[in-house]
């Protein structure tokens, strides 16, 4: 069994520090690959030491397969991590790297070399069990890394940054691989800590976002639990909307005026939207925020379309496969984005005007909250 539980878990530094964890619950199932990702500070890499014993708990309890490890030394848990640093022995070989784990446990001879060998195979290291760390590449020693976790065969993999230290195309490459190891060992769950919100995206079945600063005394650590697309169609709040998409979520001041049947009416730079919210809480005249991604914009058909306003081109980044236009709603509203496919013709400072459907738009409150949505969404 490898559920991992957490429950009010806690984490202080000093007796008057503040908590740099705050009163953490969430459970990762069985085989589920979970990733901690938020901004710096937020407490990633610490919640992950506490799973591996790394770091003690100031409350609550964490548990592994049911049993709690808050005071197990962490060879007694059942766990295995990888670290943002290879931390390979360089006088040894590929081979004696992977295996050494097991050699000091007291493993004898064949059955290190029979684990070894399948790891390797796993990680296509084969060719490579007779190298020196000084003659592989930085994928191919965090591949080594990540065999020498798996020769354990634990019950938890932990996995911290292993990929920051990486180039792009490396990244791409080594994140596919991770990708299919979870695949391949479908029994130990994994937890992974990231500040790439491209690597929780795509790798994670369960995505949770911490928060960091001031929110975490007072609303605590865990700022939304969820699934990928979760995350990204039903952010629960202004920061988890912000945090989640590449380019961001354009964020835009809004007037809220009345609500109808599973639809908000506000105004925004002295223009009308629809959203698909229920908004039934709110006060006609409150202060509100619209969000739209940058993904879900288009070019109006003409000046009277709904759902639209103007714009005024600023810059333009032509990216190939897609082009992002930064656009200008009035001097005293932020920048926003538009993402559009393959090459455009528009030009800077070319007067452009936008639209959105009511479906694709975000509301938030004056605290910040998420109204629910009324559309049917991805999953």
């Amino acid at each position: 069994m490898s559920r991992i539980d957490f429950k009010n878990v806690c984490k202080r530094y000093a007796p008057n520090a503040p908590l740099t964890i705050n009163n953490a619950n969430l459970t990762i199932e069985n085989g589920e690959f979970c990733v901690f990702v938020g901004p710096s500070g937020c407490g990633k890499s610490t919640l992950l030491r506490m799973v591996a014993g790394l770091e003690d708990i100031s409350s609550g309890d964490v548990s592994i397969g049911g049993e709690r490890v808050n005071d197990l030394p962490p060879a007694r848990r059942g766990v295995a991590m990888v670290f943002q640093s290879y931390a390979l022995y360089p006088h040894m070989t590929v081979r004696e790297n992977m295996g050494f784990g097991l050699k000091v446990f007291g493993s004898n001879a064949a059955e290190i070399d029979k684990k070894v060998r399948a790891a390797a195979d796993i990680l296509q290291l084969t060719p490579l069990l007779d190298r020196l760390p000084k003659a592989l590449s930085g994928g191919q020693r965090q591949r080594v890394a990540i065999g020498r976790a798996i020769v354990k065969e634990p019950r938890v993999f932990l996995f911290d940054e292993p990929l920051s230290n990486l180039d792009a195309a490396l990244r791409v490459q080594t994140r596919l691989e991770i990708a299919k190891l979870h695949h391949d060992i479908g029994t130990a769950s994994m937890i992974y800590v990231t500040h790439d919100q491209v690597e929780a995206m795509t790798l994670a079945d369960k995505i949770v976002l911490l928060r960091a600063g001031e929110d975490v005394q007072k609303k605590g650590s865990i700022a939304q639990i969820g699934t990928p697309m979760d995350l990204y169609h039903r952010p629960n709040s202004l920061f988890v909307a912000e945090f989640i998409g590449s380019p961001k979520m354009n964020i835009l001041p809004a007037t809220f005026e009345s609500a109808s049947h599973g639809s908000a009416q506000i105004r925004v730079a002295g223009h009308r939207f629809d959203v698909a919210v229920n908004a039934d809480q709110l006060k006609a005249g409150q202060a509100a925020t619209m969000g739209l991604r940058p993904e879900h914009m288009r070019l109006a058909d003409s000046d009277h379309s709904p759902n639209s306003l103007p714009a005024r081109v600023v810059h333009i980044e032509k990216l190939g496969e897609a082009s992002l236009l930064y656009l200008e709603i009035t001097p005293d509203t932020p920048t926003i984005t538009l993402k559009l496919e393959g090459t455009t013709g528009i030009r800077t400072g070319e007067n452009i005007r936008l639209q959105v459907d009511a479906a694709d738009l975000h509301l938030f409150d004056d605290q910040g909250e998420a109204l629910t949505r009324t559309v049917s969404l991805p999953v």
